[in-house]
């Protein structure tokens, strides 16, 4: 009977021992690598989604709100963390974006930590947006979104059609600058610390 009463209880401590050891520690998600702005109702299902799926394909790590966030989590909190750890970011502009404060904001705080932004024009010409006032939106803010609008819209992008354009090549050509300009942050950052190593150690 004792012997039987030691097997059970050396058998449920085994059983509590795999439970533990099974449960891993919360870890926060690795720094995203791309961060991508965008009006979820007009391109979350098509360029957006699309391009956040073919990142993760290669083993990046791009932001999506509707992909990395879960209910709970803080909007502003996990969206401007995303950004200033972002190396590249890739504005979706599409017919309605200027219409979306967060978009706007977004677009602000990437331009204003000078990350390096690729602008994609879905259905739209850079002519046709505008940062509008509707008497809801801070002067200072409005200020900011029109600056940084009118950044990106002379930063050399790429323009979709979603309708008569070529899906394949098109999806190909911006992985394609996403990956260039990833490469080249990556070059910049190893030269600014190749350099700031080189000049702690001359001046010693």
């Amino acid at each position: 009977m004792q012997q039987r009463s030691a097997s059970a209880a050396k058998t449920l401590c085994r059983k509590i021992l795999n439970h533990h050891n099974q449960i891993q520690p919360l870890r926060r998600p690795p720094p995203c690598d791309v961060f991508i702005n965008h009006r979820c109702i007009d391109t979350k299902r098509t360029i957006s989604g699309l391009l956040f799926n073919h990142l993760s394909g290669l083993g990046l790590h791009p932001f999506l709100d509707s992909k990395n966030m879960k209910p709970g989590d803080r909007l502003f909190d996990n969206i401007d963390r995303a950004i200033h750890e972002s190396k590249v970011g890739v504005a979706v502009f599409s017919p309605r974006y200027c219409e979306s404060y967060f978009c706007l904001h977004e677009l602000a705080l990437l331009m204003e930590t000078k990350k390096r932004v690729i602008p994609i024009f879905c259905d739209v010409k850079p002519s046709q947006l505008h940062v509008k006032d509707n008497g809801l939106c801070p002067g200072k803010d409005l200020q900011r979104f029109t600056y940084a609008l009118e950044e990106a819209k002379y930063t050399v992008g790429l323009t979709f059609d979603t309708i008569e354009g070529d899906w394949s090549q098109f999806l190909k050509t911006a992985m394609d600058a996403v990956v260039h300009n990833l490469i080249e942050v990556d070059a910049e950052e190893t030269q600014k610390h190749h350099r700031g190593y080189f000049m702690k150690n001359y001046y010693r």
